[in-house]
This record gives structure tokens, sequence and C-alpha cells, in this order.
């Protein structure tokens, strides 16, 4: 999805391990593998930690994460989910 690809750029830019990431989450290597091969959800904690290790746009990739989770529930719902992204929009706003 579209979290895990710009995470996974992200540590590949810097030369990260997976190793070193999931230890700066303190978390177990292999649910950060899942988190990076969307198996998994980060937590949005987990999100912000990311922004500040890869020095990126914590925006960016809290915008990212939560599009993934839209996806997710919107996805097969191809005749509602602009209807639903609309009724949404006006809503928030």
């Amino acid at each position: 999805m579209l979290f895990a690809k710009k995470i996974r750029q992200l540590r590949e830019e810097k030369q990260l391990l997976q190793r070193q990431v999931s230890a700066a989450l303190e978390i177990d290597n292999a649910l950060y593998c899942k988190i990076e091969r969307s198996d998994r959800s980060a937590k949005r904690s987990q999100v912000i930690v990311l922004a500040k290790l890869f020095s990126t746009d914590e925006t960016e990739l809290l915008t990212l994460w939560l599009a993934d989770k839209v996806i997710e529930v919107l996805e097969g719902e191809k005749e509602l989910a602009g209807k639903t992204l609309s009724l949404v929009c006006k809503h928030l706003y």
C-alpha cells in the first residue's frame, strides 16, 4: 500500500536495515517486516517515530497511513466510495 511503499523507500534511501528501524520502534523485526509489506498496520505513534527517524514530513507519512486505512475500508465498494468520501468531506468541513 501507500504507506508501506513510502517507508521502504525512505529506509532504503537512509541505507538502514529493517532491524535498525524495528529497534528504533522498539518492536520485533518480524513485526516491522509485516508493516513494510502491508501485512500489518503501524500504530499512529509509530508513524511519528518513523517520520523523525527518516527525517521526513510527519504530515505526509500520517496522510499515507490514514489513506491506507480508508482504502482498506472502501475496497470493493467502487459504487459507494466516491459518495462516501464526499459525505465524509462535507461532515469534516
